[in-house]
């Protein structure tokens, strides 16, 4: 599928060619679904720890007699049914990652960028530099190009100063072709790849 190359300054710079087998796939709701879930699953500190009774700081002595108050039979302050006891069956450390197929994860990413193609959400660059490097320069190109919510995807490295400006923006993420994900493509509006990453990932996922 044919293409139009645009600039940063909102001119155009010719057509490109995106390959079918990556940027015209149909949409599979399912895979990218799992991806996500995959992706925000090895995100997960796994830190939640709660105490348990034999971790909580109280007396083990017997909280009243056994017999003659007309309450419940109780042993030591510890159980859980007391303020400052332990839990029961409560969230520890763990591993919340697993595993997802190598395959998978590949026409995920490729069903992602169909997907955004598909919706016209796609933008070839002509290149994604900003010599400057000031914030006020790059927010004034993207008012122009109407991006509010954007992902650029440059190739091989980020240009120093389209990073360094585009920090201080809400809603403008800047990654290399090899930190191309479903998540973040997902999140964003649209979806603007450099020539260089296109190349990259036509190369990468065929």
């Amino acid at each position: 599928m044919k293409c139009a190359v645009t600039t940063l300054d909102n001119k155009k710079a010719g057509e490109v060619v995106l390959d079918d087998a990556v940027f015209g796939l149909p949409l599979r709701a399912d895979l990218l679904s799992r991806m996500v879930n995959w992706q925000l699953a090895k995100r997960r500190a796994g830190t939640h720890k709660v105490k348990t009774r034999s971790e909580v700081s109280k007396s083990t002595r017997k909280v009243y007699r056994q017999k003659g108050t007309g309450r419940a039979r109780i042993g030591a302050g510890d159980v859980s049914q007391y303020r400052g006891g332990g839990t029961v069956f409560g969230p520890t450390p763990r591993d919340h990652a697993h595993k997802l197929p190598k395959k998978v994860r590949k026409l995920a990413l490729k069903t992602a960028l169909s997907a955004k193609a598909a919706d016209g959400k796609l933008i070839v660059l002509e290149a994604a530099e900003l010599k400057q490097g000031k914030t006020k320069e790059l927010a004034e190109k993207l008012g122009k190009l109407g991006w509010s919510s954007v992902l650029v995807i440059d190739g091989a490295a980020v240009d120093d100063g389209l990073a360094r400006a585009a920090h201080n923006l809400p809603g403008i993420d800047v990654l290399p072709q090899i930190g191309a994900n479903v998540y973040d493509i997902l999140r964003r509006d649209t979806l603007a790849l450099t020539k260089e990453a296109v190349e990259a990932l036509e190369a990468r996922l065929k």
